[in-house]
Formats: structure tokens, C-alpha cells, sequence
């Protein structure tokens, strides 16, 4: 009979932090989708699109603290 998610998580909780840790990086891997078909050329595609629009001036780049500030003046409760 398998164990149990209980008795799983007891003897999990023994273990040096350490090996919690890696227990549980495996156990998300172990979930995590993998990428979608055509994200990397997505990607790509959208990358060469905006160093275009960046190189002909059609976009502008923004200081961080202006696109923070942005942010924080749009958040709820601000």
C-alpha cells in the first residue's frame, strides 16, 4: 500500500532543511509545465519587434523609478 500524504509529510518534516528544500524543488519541477509550442519564437518574434520600434525612436525607454512611480500612483489603496 503507497503511503499517505500524512505519513509522507511527517517523515518530510524530519529532514534538515536543507533536503526539504531540495524535496520540495523536486516535487514542484515535477509539476511545472513545460512551455508552450511556439513561446520561444513568440518571444524572439517580440523581442526583434520592440528593439525595432526602439531603434527607429517609436518607443521611448523609461527610468525604473518612473514606471514605479506609475505603478504606485495606479495600485488599489494608494
Amino acid at each position: 500500500m503507497p503511503p499517505t500524504l500524512d505519513a509522507l509529510s511527517q517523515d518530510a518534516l524530519v529532514l534538515p532543511p536543507e533536503e526539504r528544500v531540495a524535496l520540495a524543488y523536486r516535487l514542484l519541477v515535477s509539476v511545472e509545465p513545460g512551455p508552450e509550442p511556439g513561446a520561444e519564437e513568440a518571444w524572439t518574434a517580440e523581442i526583434v519587434t520592440r528593439i525595432a520600434r526602439s531603434d527607429s525612436g517609436a518607443s521611448q525607454p523609461l527610468a525604473a523609478r518612473e514606471v514605479f512611480d506609475r505603478l504606485r500612483a495606479t495600485a488599489p489603496g494608494q
